[in-house]
């Protein structure tokens, strides 16, 4: 992808260029060497002064007003060039093109950032992480403070000009540059961003060392464990191990999982949870000395449905036990690996700390009994 420098400033002839972006079709202009986009625009030379430096102009983006030059002469003069810059902030969105931009200030909420002649704004959280990440215990504030003066590489995301709106991200750079060295089952060291109600925000390590890229970690997905705060398990600045789990190019998302570094301990425990040979306890038992389970809530209305598919024989209950830990209050069914006895195959079914065993007697292979169960819990609300 292309990345173009623009160079700011006045412009010690008298005649002011939209740099690069125009043709060379401007009589008495030096030519910029900077490479040329695939884009053109019409050449606009400004007004010249015989004594007197011509500057750009500057537009607030937070309060839309032109301001006055050093040299005190009044920019609304030059509305031709203003509105050129506008029209190249809008290919540059269109196009995706990185623009290098200059940090010429700072605001509560911000950066600004030098766009010709134009003044844009990158909102804090459009900072790629690398900043925060290399000096945690700097305040945005500071960091910002330390950044201006510099160049950093920006996506126009947003380029309204009848609203005076022109937005930067520095994240979307990253994206551009780094995502595609991702793919789903990579694992990362992470350093843990903001903490929501609904998860924690990781900042991917990068092998550079550069912290590039941040994923979420649902909060179902930090620990096996039932997480009700996810402040109680992680804190902003924590390194932790993650696995990308899913990548949504579209929408630039990473979805990660640190309890996917672990084994469901279900899986690993299921024999200790239900011993094969466990004892029944004479309340389970009904009068004619047949094993009775209370069938955790829901499941007795998935059994119902099974029932009615083809190829299902029977579904019952078999055995239950009880977890030390509780993963999900939900109800959660699913296939198990062990292979099936004859015609059997065994289902899995938890709920809190309890856990069922349930047997399915059934024609249809593995693959069919997925589908089936795909079918039946689409209809059970």
């Amino acid at each position: 992808m292309p990345v173009f420098t623009a160079s700011l400033g006045s412009v010690s002839s008298g005649l002011a260029f939209l740099s690069h972006l125009f043709d060379n079709t401007c009589h008495n202009a030096a030519l910029i060497t900077n490479p040329a986009p695939s884009f053109n625009f019409p050449c606009f030379i400004s007004r010249s002064y015989s004594s007197k430096r011509a500057t750009f102009l500057k537009v607030s983006v937070s309060s839309g007003s032109t301001t006055r030059t050093d040299d005190g002469l009044d920019q609304a003069v030059l509305p031709d060039r203003r509105s050129a810059d506008w029209k190249a902030a809008r290919a540059y969105h269109e196009k995706g093109i990185i623009y290098e931009g200059r940090i010429e200030g700072f605001n509560g909420g911000g950066l600004l950032i030098k766009f010709y002649s134009l003044i844009g704004f990158l909102p804090f959280p459009q900072l790629s992480p690398a900043h925060s990440c290399k000096e945690p215990h700097k305040s945005i504030q500071d960091i910002a403070r330390a950044l201006t003066g510099s160049i950093i590489p920006v996506k126009v995301i947003q380029a309204d000009e009848e609203n005076r709106k022109l937005i930067f991200s520095e994240k979307e750079t990253a994206w551009s540059r780094y995502s595609s060295q991702l793919k789903v089952g990579d694992l990362y060291q992470g350093m843990v961003g903001s903490v929501e109600d609904y998860g924690a925000f990781v900042h991917l390590r990068f092998p550079d060392g550069q912290y590039r890229l941040t994923g979420l970690v649902h909060v179902s997905e930090v620990s096996w464990d039932l997480v009700q705060d996810v402040r109680d398990v992680l804190t902003e600045g924590d390194k932790v191990n993650v696995k990308i789990v899913n990548i949504d190019r579209e929408k630039s998302r990473i979805t990660l999982s640190i309890k996917q570094l672990e084994e469901d301990p279900l899986l690993e425990t299921l024999d200790k949870v239900i011993p094969q040979d466990a004892s029944v306890d004479s309340d389970t038992l009904s009068a004619n000395g047949q094993l009775t389970i209370e069938p955790l809530p829901g499941l007795d209305t998935i059994i119902g449905e099974l029932l009615k598919e083809d190829g299902i024989d029977d579904v019952r209950i078999r055995r239950q036990g009880f977890e030390k830990r509780v993963v999900s209050q939900d109800l959660q069914l699913w296939l198990s690996n062990a292979p099936p006895i004859k015609d059997q195959y065994t289902l899995l079914a938890r709920a809190g700390r309890q856990v069922q065993e349930i047997q399915l007697t059934t024609s249809l292979n593995q693959d069919g009994i997925k589908r089936v169960l795909q079918h039946v819990l689409d209809r059970v609300p």
